[in-house]
Order: structure tokens, then C-alpha cells, then sequence
């Protein structure tokens, strides 16, 4: 079985029983129907027309299930003529679906399963694993959700706003399970990249390629984190970061900065440094300021303070540092770093130490405690 052509069609076979008149959460459950059915049969008699089978195949299975629920019986002077078995319409409607799938109507964690579900062609076994939740709890989230969009009509002009955002949740979830939810991301991403033609779309895209790029370096081999600085940069994927920055030129040449095209013009300037001491931090502070511009993100504001402290020195950072809510997530970790680079070890220790109860995981915290554990060892070899 080819595993990712399935889950290329999937897709486009819902979106064509959506059009003959399927509401979406019936013609999802045909779809995950007929999907079975390709599993067990199509090793053995693989199709010449895979998308067709499966059309012909999920729409057959929703007329049964139509027929066979007698509060739908109304409805079936409409399904009961089934279209004659042929190729399938070329028209791609994955775009309406993305747009579908995160109606604002939903919550950011269950636009997130649908579009896994429905665009990503995953089961929802696969998603439950993935965000570590029981498949049950994952599978009533998934049918709350097809319940919410089922009303909504494909006709209605779709947010491309709103559906990067839900793929940028995605992308951050990073690997967990048996899912590679970055590249999944990623996948989705070209995808739609391919259906819309809109700079904030390569901007995503290109943001993703860039940071992906240096996934084999992130970890040490047992596992903890690798801060940027002390990555080896020989580890980093050099195909997607020229990928990655030829998208993104291509964007910023359309002249209509969005806030993922900035954040990934950051990213492209820590790729293009042959070393962390090379980086331009300058050009790294003017692309934040951009960025606050267009977010008004105080973790935006927090990220300048970093680059700050490289780009005019730590006591420049720490006074940006001081004009922003300390409660903001990572601030005392920040301030542990910057307190470092401006040589109060015993602050910075503390701080240090501080963060890693706050760490929003066991990866950043066990960073933080060593952190916080080498500059007390280096405090005691003083003594």
C-alpha cells in the first residue's frame, strides 16, 4: 500500500461527496469506510484510477448508510441516483476544505484533529497517539467538531489566516507517537501552498522548511536539548534551508510582509551563519521590529530582548527585558541567559534554577537545571 497516496486523495474524495450533497460528517465516515476497504483489497488489485475507486467506493458506502438511517429518509430522492463509475472530477477542492476545517466556530485543538483527520488522511488513532491522549477522547473530540461544520455551507469565502494558524499549531507539536506531526505540517503546507497563491502561505512554509532544517541537531544523543548557539551546524539540512530561503525571497519580493514571512526571514539569517559568533544579530533585531509591528506580541518583544543583548550587549537586553510582564512564559529563563552574558553568574544561577519549574516540559526543564548546576559548580570552584 502506498500510504502517502492515500493520503493525498482523501481530501479530494470528501470534497467530492461534500459536493453531491454529503453533509461532512457522514461523508468523512465514508471516506475512513472506503479507506478500510482500499487497505484490505488493493495490494492484492490495485486500481487503475485510485481516486475514482475511492469515490465511487465512499459513496457508495454513504448511500448505505443513508438508506439505512431512517431520520435521513427524506433525503434519499437526492442520494438515490449513484453517478455512474468513472474518472473522477479533476477539480481540487482541498482548499475549501482546509477553510472547512478551521471554521472559528471550532476550538484550536479540534480545528487541529479535523484538519489531521480530514486534509491529513490520519486516523484517529494515529492523532490520539500523537497528542498522547486515549483514542476514545480523541474520537469524541473529532465527531464534536465534524458536528459543528456539518451546516456549513463550501460556498462561503474561507480565512487563510485562520487556517495557518492551525497549521502552525500542528508544526509546533513537533514528533510525538508514530506521527511526525512537523512534516506532516509540512506536507499540508505544500499542499496548500499549491491550492492558493498568497505570500503568507510561502511565508509559513518557508518558516517550516527553515526550522526543520536543523531538527537532527536539536538533541544530544541522549536526548536533551542542544541550545542554538552549540548545534552543529554540519548536522543542519542544507537542501531544505536553500529550499526554505528561495520560497521565502520569492514572498518578500510580492512586497506584503506578513508576520510568517518575518519570522522566517529570522530564521534564514541563524541558517545563513557559518557559526553562532557570525550571526547578524543586527539585521535580526530590525526583522523583530517588524514583527512587534505587525503582532504586538509581547513573546514577539521577549525574543527582541535576546537578540538585543547579542546585537548591543546584555545590559541592553535586560533593559528591554525589564519593560516586559515577567509571567510571560520563558521571561525568567530569558533573564537567566542575559544575566549570564553580563557575567552575574549567582543571578543567573538562581534564575536559572527559578525557570525550570516554570519549564513548560522535561526537555526544557532538565536543560535549565544543568544550566543552573554549571554555573553553581563553576561558583564553587571559585570559592
Amino acid at each position: 500500500m502506498d500510504e502517502a497516496l492515500i493520503r493525498s486523495l482523501t481530501p479530494g474524495v470528501l470534497t467530492v461527496l461534500v459536493r453531491r450533497g454529503a453533509d461532512f460528517a457522514a461523508a468523512e465516515d465514508a471516506v475512513q469506510d472506503a479507506l478500510v476497504e482500499a487497505v484490505r483489497g488493493w495490494p492484492d488489485d490495485p486500481p487503475r484510477d485510485p481516486k475514482g475507486w475511492l469515490v465511487t467506493a465512499a459513496w457508495r458506502r454513504f448511500l448505505d448508510a443513508a438508506r439505512a438511517d431512517t431520520a435521513r429518509r427524506r433525503r434519499e430522492d437526492r442520494v438515490e441516483e449513484e453517478p455512474a463509475p468513472g474518472p473522477a472530477p479533476g477539480v481540487d477542492d482541498t482548499l475549501q476544505l482546509y477553510f472547512l476545517c478551521a471554521h472559528p466556530s471550532l476550538t484550536p485543538s479540534s480545528a487541529v484533529a479535523l484538519t489531521l483527520r480530514a486534509v491529513g488522511g490520519l486516523t484517529t488513532r494515529q492523532i490520539a497517539r500523537a497528542y498522547l491522549v486515549p483514542e476514545a477522547t480523541m474520537a469524541q473530540r473529532i465527531s464534536r467538531a465534524k458536528r459543528t461544520v456539518s451546516g456549513v455551507r463550501f460556498d462561503r469565502p474561507g480565512d487563510v489566516a485562520t487556517v495557518l494558524r492551525v497549521l502552525y499549531l500542528v508544526f509546533n507539536e513537533g514528533y510525538s507517537g508514530d506521527v511526525d506531526l512537523a512534516a506532516e505540517a509540512i506536507r499540508l503546507t505544500r499542499q496548500l501552498a499549491a491550492s492558493v497563491d498568497h505570500p503568507e502561505v510561502a511565508g509559513l512554509l518557508a518558516l517550516m522548511l527553515l526550522h526543520h532544517a536543523r531538527r537532527a541537531a536539536r538533541t544530544a544523543p541522549d536526548g536533551s536539548l542542544v541550545p542554538l548557539a552549540e548545534q552543529d551546524r554540519g548536522r543542519w539540512d542544507t537542501v531544505s534551508i536553500a529550499e526554505g530561503v528561495r520560497i521565502l525571497q520569492a514572498a518578500l519580493a510580492r512586497d506584503r510582509l506578513g508576520e510568517f514571512q518575518a519570522q522566517a526571514a529570522i530564521a534564514a539569517l541563524h541558517a545563513d551563519a557559518p557559526t553562532a559568533g557570525e550571526t547578524d544579530w543586527v539585521q535580526i533585531v530590525e526583522w523583530y521590529d517588524e514583527l512587534a509591528r505587525l503582532t504586538d506580541n509581547p513573546v514577539v518583544r521577549l525574543n527582541r530582548a535576546v537578540a538585543v543583548g547579542e546585537a548591543d550587549g546584555p545590559r541592553a537586553g535586560l533593559a528591554e527585558l525589564a519593560a516586559l510582564d515577567d509571567t510571560l512564559p520563558r521571561h525568567t529563563a530569558v533573564a537567566a541567559y542575559l544575566h549570564e552574558r553580563d557575567g552575574d553568574l549567582d543571578t543567573a544561577a538562581r534564575l536559572y534554577a527559578e525557570a525550570a519549574h516554570k519549564a513548560p516540559d522535561l526537555a526544557e526543564r532538565d536543560h535549565l537545571v544543568r544550566q543552573a548546576a554549571r554555573l553553581n559548580s563553576r561558583h564553587r570552584q571559585r570559592r
